[in-house]
């Protein structure tokens, strides 16, 4: 298996009975000036944290938490004063304005008294919105690894992709330039000669393409994570993971997990706090009456003052207006927020059984490559090279083996990459399975 891996994820295969005049796929590779930067997953995993849309989620968090904070809040006292009696004909006198002018001064407090318990709904569901918000942060956090996750292992794909394709593109010049030398001394016809010219020219362009893919899946990688690409670029210095074995998760174990994801668990909590919302839109029918006090001094003709002390109670008449469009639409956004928990309980049913059929595919494509295809093209391409030293075989026919090795190379390695991003979709969306 280790065989296997290393023809994967390392240089092509290099025939040990290759002749002379048939240069070894592996070519050294000149050092870099600027050697790239080692990037790890745990790195990317750890760098998401960072990601604007989690910090996005976490300030709405953030808001949440202070809507808590307002709805714990009783109503504030209102103060008032003011003068009245001011006599316009005789004016109001001279002296001091406190204790001499004939100016009636009062001094006033009113307050709100909730009733219906309204304070303490209001607050209850602030904090199961808080709930919600932190549910949201969580599976916003777990998304964007996943999606960190996969365009790591695409890199990962594209890095020795290029790898590969270099070292093939340096092979085959190697050999249209021998094909050269031996049509020169009659060795070999102009046609195969023409072949190999053709070979490198394609595996050029194959490189090309590579050189891009590679630069694309970087910064794709980047704005998952918001690092900066180095000018060297990255250079992924892990193994593909192992293809896991065990038994997959039966119907009534994915639908334990369903509960306990954190997007199931923002829509439950938001329904909650749809069904507190209800309660306060009906604890609005039970008025809040005012209560207030005036303290008024009053100073006379005679220098002597006044001071008298009045009470006060206001209530709001609410006859004919019993608060039923406040019921409704509390009641109607309580029977949405149930239709949006279980939207999204069948979404994420269907999600995570989604990611474990296309774990369990993978596994077996692995497999496939691992146990039968790619050791039957290794053989194939030896068997090639073996007949062509020989005299047995032609030219055309061994570039044909080769690029049938150097294809089955690369599907090799883009299933390992399909493995290696399912498998890691389901052990983070599995390991996510945990109440904020």
């Amino acid at each position: 298996m280790a065989g296997l891996t290393s023809l994967v994820t390392g240089p092509l295969w290099t025939p040990a009975c290759a002749a002379d005049t048939l240069p070894a796929f592996t070519m050294a590779t000149p050092a870099a000036p600027n050697p790239p930067i080692a990037l790890s997953l745990a790195q990317v995993l750890e760098a998401v944290q960072g990601n604007p849309d989690v910090l996005v989620a976490l300030r709405n968090l953030d808001a949440a938490q202070a809507d808590v904070l307002s709805a714990k809040r009783m109503p504030a006292p209102v103060f008032s004063t003011g003068v009245s009696s001011i006599d316009l004909h005789n004016g109001v006198g001279g002296g001091s304005l406190v204790t001499q002018k004939r100016l009636d001064k009062s001094l006033g407090v009113d307050w709100t008294w909730e009733r219906g318990n309204k304070r303490a709904l209001r607050t209850e569901q602030a904090e199961r919105l808080v709930l919600a918000a932190q549910a949201d942060s969580h599976e916003t956090l777990v998304l964007q690894k996943i999606g960190a996750l996969a365009a790591f292992y695409d890199l990962q794909a594209a890095q020795q992709r290029l790898q590969t394709l270099q070292n093939l593109a340096q092979s085959a010049e190697k050999l249209a330039q021998t094909a050269e030398r031996r049509l020169k001394a009659g060795d070999l016809s102009a046609q195969d000669t023409a072949r190999t010219q053709i070979e490198a020219a394609r595996t050029q362009a194959d490189l090309k393409t590579a050189q891009l893919e590679r630069q694309q899946a970087a910064q794709w990688l980047s704005t998952w994570t918001g690092l900066t690409v180095p000018a060297a670029g990255w250079q992924i210095q892990s193994d593909w993971p192992a293809n896991a074995t065990g038994p997959l998760p039966t119907a009534d174990q994915i639908d334990a997990l369903v509960e306990l994801r954190s997007d199931v668990m923002a829509a439950r909590t938001r329904l909650a706090a749809a069904q507190t919302a209800v309660e306060s839109a009906q604890a609005l029918r039970i008025t809040d009456p005012t209560l207030g006090s005036t303290f008024d001094h009053i100073p006379n003709a005679l220098g002597n003052t006044t001071r008298l002390l009045a009470f006060r109670i206001s209530m709001p008449l609410t006859t004919g207006h019993r608060f039923d469009g406040e019921i409704g639409r509390a009641t109607a956004q309580e029977a949405q927020s149930r239709d949006v928990l279980k939207k999204t309980q069948i979404k994420a049913r269907a999600e995570l059984t989604t990611l474990v059929q296309a774990w369990q595919a993978s596994q077996a494509r692995l497999k496939i490559y691992e146990d039968s295809i790619l050791p039957q093209a290794i053989r194939v391409a030896t068997q090639a090279e073996t007949a062509y030293n020989k005299g047995g075989l032609t030219l055309t026919d061994l570039l044909d083996a080769r690029r049938t090795l150097q294809i089955t190379q690369l599907d090799a390695l883009a299933v390992r990459s399909e493995h290696a991003k399912a498998q890691g979709a389901w052990l983070l969306r599995q390991s996510a399975q945990v109440a904020p």
